[in-house]
């Protein structure tokens, strides 16, 4: 049987990053899908491709990637290299964008979305505590509201307790226990 890319997506801060390594951390049959991105490698966050615009726009070209899509001034891949881990059997984890839900549910043959959401005080604190942003800025990401594409089921998960609460959530959404 062929495994599935299961999409993490929510807003900046909420924890997508920490949830999917302590996923991979927790169970064997998930591994990460690392992302390509047009920014330096050394930028921080998380671990991913750092790659120039022209050299992600020939990989794109070359059909090196799986999914991409623009967003906030960048350019993100998932490279196809997740082919193989899926055949192989693995669930894997990919941090998406909203924006590339419809093509990802068309891409891949069995596919899932975890959309993390966290209370609102605990979002501002962590985008805070990042230090990346004003806090005009972080007020304009808490008061944005994204809603999932068309067509798009998710499994709700609420990342504002302890990490491993959310991964006991997001196992029992994944891989509910058959009665």
């Amino acid at each position: 049987m062929s495994g599935r890319l299961i999409a993490i997506v929510g807003p900046s801060g909420v924890g997508k990053d920490s949830v999917m390594s302590a996923l991979a951390a927790h169970d064997p049959r998930f591994k990460l899908a690392r992302r390509v991105i047009t920014r330096p490698s050394d930028a921080g966050g998380e671990d991913f491709d750092g790659v120039s615009e022209l050299e992600f726009l020939a990989r794109e070209a070359e059909g090196d990637f799986a999914l991409s899509w623009p967003a906030h001034g960048l350019h993100y891949a998932i490279p196809v290299d997740v082919d193989a881990l899926l055949q192989d059997g693995y669930d894997v984890l990919a941090n998406l964008s909203r924006s590339v839900l419809v093509q990802a549910n068309t891409r891949f043959e069995r596919f899932d979305v975890i959309n993390l959401t966290t209370k609102r005080e605990v979002l501002a604190k962590r985008l805070a505590e990042r230090g990346r942003e004003t806090a005009e800025q972080i007020a304009l990401r808490l008061d944005r509201v994204a809603t999932l594409p068309a067509g798009i089921q998710a499994h709700e998960i609420d990342n504002s307790g302890a990490l491993t609460d959310t991964v006991q959530a997001v196992m029992a959404s994944l891989y509910p226990v058959k009665a």
